[in-house]
């Protein structure tokens, strides 16, 4: 793929975010498209949001549930950036419209938020756990610009991995003192228990996700910076959001996080 068509679907892709709407796959319109391409395509586009006035302020993985990617049909991570519009306080109502969230699906993670900067290739579980300041509860809201969620690999790494929005709970927790894997996620809708999952979700650990990033993004000469926040992958299935729904967790260890919508 050229340069010139990767940044043809990058500002495909940073119109549709900017206008709330649907794209057909990318992989539809170019079945050549490589995981390279998509990494070009969602970086040109997100410098585009940079130059629109937003900053940059961590990275995150996907994808990364057995359950999660069943649901999606795509059998490996993904990766993107993520942004401070995106980021919401804990207990924060947030407007579909006003965010252009199109076709929303919430799911509960674990965020780390750094103290030193980890740049890969080589980057290992406990260089993560060395660099990390603390961990804490978090919902990402994930949504598509793809149609219908007809998503590949690399549709979703074109899409920024599918960013929405995220909330971050107000624990703040150092991660030394917890066993990762174990932990237990309890996720309710609108008062209702919802679903449930461990850490170990997380490619058997959320510190395996993490620095599977560090070195993904390593590759492209791309760091982690300190006082970044990386969201290291759902431990619950995802669940479609609508105006009116009040999501809720807690994790052991971890506390609580919660989050509404309007439209």
């Amino acid at each position: 793929m050229t340069a010139q068509l990767r940044q043809h679907y990058g500002d495909e892709l940073y119109q549709a975010l900017t206008e709330g709407q649907t794209l057909a796959p990318l992989t539809e319109r170019w079945p050549d498209i490589t995981i390279e391409d998509a990494y070009h395509i969602s970086l040109h586009s997100m410098q585009r949001r940079v130059a629109a006035g937003d900053r940059v302020i961590g990275k995150k993985i996907g994808v990364t549930s057995a359950a999660v990617q069943r649901m999606l049909d795509v059998h490996q991570p993904d990766f993107g950036f993520i942004t401070r519009s995106m980021a919401f306080d804990d207990g924060a109502e947030i407007s579909l419209a006003e965010h252009r969230l199109i076709q929303p699906r919430a799911e509960g993670e674990i965020a780390f938020v750094l103290k030193h900067d980890l740049a890969g290739p080589g980057v290992t579980e406990a260089d993560v756990l060395a660099a990390t300041d603390y961990v804490t509860a978090c919902f990402e809201i994930v949504d598509s610009r793809i149609h219908d969620w007809r998503i590949r690999i690399q549709d979703t790494v074109a899409d920024n991995a599918s960013c929405g929005v995220f909330v971050l709970g107000n624990a703040r927790v150092d991660p030394r003192t917890l066993d990762l894997p174990n932990l237990h996620m309890r996720v309710s809708k609108n008062g209702q228990p919802l679903s449930e999952g461990l850490g170990s979700a997380v490619q058997g650990n959320p510190l395996t996700a993490v620095a599977w990033l560090a070195n993904t993004l390593g590759a492209f000469g791309i760091p982690f910076k300190a006082g970044e926040v990386i969201l290291s992958g759902s431990l619950v299935p995802l669940e479609p959001v609508q105006a009116g729904d009040q999501f809720f967790l807690t994790l052991d260890g971890l506390g609580s996080a919660q989050v509404s919508f309007r439209a």
